[in-house]
């Protein structure tokens, strides 16, 4: 005697005019933005423009709705092929028929494309798409309710689906597992437990995908087994309960062969030519911590200080004898000459060294400053320093082309 049940929709469509709105589709949908929207997130906080997200899903969805459509026609071909089949239905796609593996496959096929178009490691984005990945499946599989499809064995569980007789596949019984609800609650927690270690171990290189993968298979292995629709079988078992298998040791073996350092997405760079992919959060090109220095080709300026162009010979100080460089530069290192200073009429005179060459001191990159003062010997255009200032404590200003920050 069932006590109770989740009762199925009345109806799985809803006419607007002409227009039929199917929550089947309207599953997906939502299922496909939230998916984009956690996944630009996601890219946000690695540092990459999160348009990307919205571009890759524009090669992504058509790809994997084409991959979803031929893996369930070739895994179940009756239906199209067989006695009673109307192969002109295989196009039929609103009439539902989507099988997950294959949107998996033909999205990532996408997805790698779209990669690879906007220079994008495909591993840093399947890692930032593998949480999102999951809740868009949570969703899309509430379809198969307002469908009636796709449940489980006979049962009399409190939490058993009721089925209407036009749907029944064993008849004069309503109640079955709700499948669609179970792989639906453990995507839930796939995309939970992938947040949380993301956020413990961020382990970087297509890892948290494969372990998205390693995690759905193993869930969809007992629910597959749980099913009683009309499938292909090989040696008494549904196709789908071997991909899985064969899917989850792919995985496995992946997660067993990457090996590199932990975290290597950090600080990846798009080269220039990407159209797409830009750095963003305080995280610019060669800066890997947030910042916001940049080191140019040829030195730039930035929060930890850099070092200008070599060849530069002019003082910081401009034909009216203002300085165009203020603010107080780090002093010459130890063992350095200072700048020679020659009175322009009378006075004493400082000793001058006999080399005339200019010579450059940047600060010592373990003392933190980063800095660089110019000492010029040149004869003439020296000017002397401003009351309470030593030789050498100015910053000189780059000069040319060559001393812009590589932008």
């Amino acid at each position: 005697m069932v006590l109770a049940a989740i009762p199925s929709p009345s109806r799985g469509v809803v006419h607007l005019g002409p227009v039929p709105l199917r929550a089947y589709a309207l599953m997906i949908v939502v299922g496909i933005i939230v998916a984009v929207v956690v996944t630009a997130r996601r890219l946000r906080a690695r540092g990459v423009d999160p348009v990307v997200a919205s571009e890759v899903a524009y090669w992504a969805v058509p790809f994997g709705i084409v991959g979803a459509r031929i893996y369930h026609v070739i895994s179940s071909p009756d239906a199209y092929f067989g006695e009673d089949g109307d192969p002109l239905a295989v196009f039929e796609v609103w009439n539902g028929g989507l099988a997950i593996w294959g949107a998996v496959a033909g999205g990532a096929l996408g997805a790698w494309l779209a990669c690879r178009r906007m220079n994008v490691p495909f591993g840093l984005f399947a890692d930032a798409m593998a949480p999102g990945l999951a809740l868009a499946q949570a969703i899309g599989r509430w379809g198969n309710w307002f469908n009636q499809e796709l449940y489980g064995r006979a049962t009399d569980l409190p939490w058993a689906v009721r089925i209407d007789p036009a749907h029944q596949m064993i008849p004069g019984v309503e109640t079955y597992h709700p499948t669609f609800l179970y792989e639906s609650l453990w995507n839930l927690a796939v995309a939970g437990l992938l947040l949380l270690v993301d956020r413990r171990w961020r382990l970087g290189r297509g890892r948290l995908f494969f372990l998205y993968v390693a995690l759905y298979t193993t869930g969809r292995l007992w629910i597959e087994a749980l099913r009683i629709d009309t499938a292909e079988k090989v040696l008494g078992l549904r196709v789908n309960i071997w991909v899985s298998i064969v899917v989850f040791l792919l995985a496995l073996l992946a997660l067993a062969l990457i090996r590199r350092p932990i975290d290597p997405d950090v600080g990846w760079t798009p080269p220039a030519s990407a159209g797409g992919a830009r750095r963003t959060g305080g995280q610019q090109a060669g800066d890997t911590d947030g910042s916001g220095s940049d080191t140019g080709s040829t030195g730039s300026t930035g929060s930890t200080g850099s070092t200008g162009s070599t060849g530069s010979t002019e003082d910081p100080v401009d034909a009216a004898g203002a300085e165009t460089a203020p603010g107080a530069a780090a002093d010459p290192a130890p063992g350095t000459t200072p700048k020679t200073i020659t009175p322009p009429t009378g006075g004493p005179t400082a000793a001058a060294p006999a080399s005339t060459a200019t010579s450059v001191v940047t600060g010592s990159p373990a003392g933190g400053s980063g800095a660089t003062a110019v000492a010029d010997t040149g004869a003439g255009g020296a000017t002397a320093p401003s009351d309470g200032e030593r030789p050498g404590d100015r910053a000189a200003e780059p000069a040319g082309p060559a001393a812009q920050d590589g932008r």
